[in-house]
């Protein structure tokens, strides 16, 4: 696997700190876009995401470190899919992660669509049987099929409940879903945090403590950027209303590390860069960092 230089780089750092043998993080790219339903451009998603990390400090205040350089961050050169899609695509990602995984890396998979997470988190369960999945999404991701295909950014769920128990799976912010969709949560009694029902304090107003009792002690995050509220975060696909914040949104991280979890691998997907807009993409680096520094705090 060939790493990209200083100026590709995550956060813009030197060879020194990213070097694929000497560090801890590998942060894997999936430009895999070929389901989209509305709005198109996450293929750029990974390059837009390390372009705008340049722009992100390498000190974090709260956890009082400079994590790049303490662990290293190996960003590796973006994944050629050719004319593979569907599990052909799903099986060229799986098998970059799961080498990585070997090696004993801390692996961050940046798409892309959706679609694309169903292959590190099946490279992570192979690894990590007991894990749960944190799912943070506008959007269930529980259809059997949509627009013809198993393999839709709107599937990609479904295909994970196909080899982990459902139960293990625990999602967040959800807004928008078929009523197919509601009948699987129900009966396979997948554990959803439907964003009406956190505003309603259903879940009372330490909501995000409640969607860490949920979880097993390994968690792997599954990220789609339309988690978050369209207005800071527009530069998606299939933008809802409703949607969530940075600050609230990071103590449920901090919940999970307080709690004595840990944890063991994320994804980011879903952000579809806008020329005209560049914090959108600032956001989801800072989220990255800072999801990676809560991580090795633990």
């Amino acid at each position: 696997m060939e790493v990209y230089g200083t100026d590709k780089n995550f956060l813009a750092i030197g060879p020194e700190h990213s070097s694929l043998e000497l560090s801890s993080i590998a942060i894997v790219s999936a430009p895999y876009e070929h389901t989209v339903s509305y709005g198109a451009g996450t293929k750029k998603g990974p390059k837009g995401i390390i372009k705008a990390s340049a722009y992100v400090e390498f000190y974090d205040d709260e956890t009082k470190r400079e994590l790049c350089f303490e662990k290293g961050i190996a960003t590796i050169k973006p994944l050629a899919f050719g004319d593979a899609v569907h599990k052909d695509a799903l099986d060229i990602i799986e098998h970059q992660v799961s080498a990585l995984l070997s090696m004993g890396k801390f692996v961050v998979t940046l798409g892309g669509e959706h679609t694309i997470s169903t292959a590190p988190i099946h490279a992570h369960f192979k690894k990590y049987p007991n894990m749960s999945v944190l799912h943070f999404d506008a959007h269930s991701d529980l259809r059997d099929s949509y627009e013809g295909s198993k393999y839709s950014h709107a599937c990609f769920m479904a295909r994970v409940c196909e080899f982990m128990s459902p139960q293990k799976i625990t999602q967040v912010g959800i807004r928008a879903q078929c009523k197919e969709e509601a009948e699987f949560i129900k009966k396979k009694k997948v554990n959803t945090f439907y964003a009406s029902a956190i505003r309603r304090n259903k879940h009372t107003r330490k909501w995000q403590k409640k969607v860490v009792e949920t979880l097993a002690e390994e968690v792997y995050i599954t990220f789609d950027v339309d988690y978050f509220d369209p207005a800071i975060m527009p530069s998606t696909g299939t933008p809802e209303p409703d949607g969530f914040l940075y600050s609230e949104t990071l103590d449920v991280f901090r919940e999970i590390i307080a709690s004595g979890r840990k944890i063991i691998g994320l994804d980011i997907v879903e952000l579809a860069p806008d020329k005209s807009l560049f914090h959108p993409d600032v956001t989801a680096a800072r989220l990255l960092y800072k999801i990676l520094n809560l991580a090795f705090n633990a």
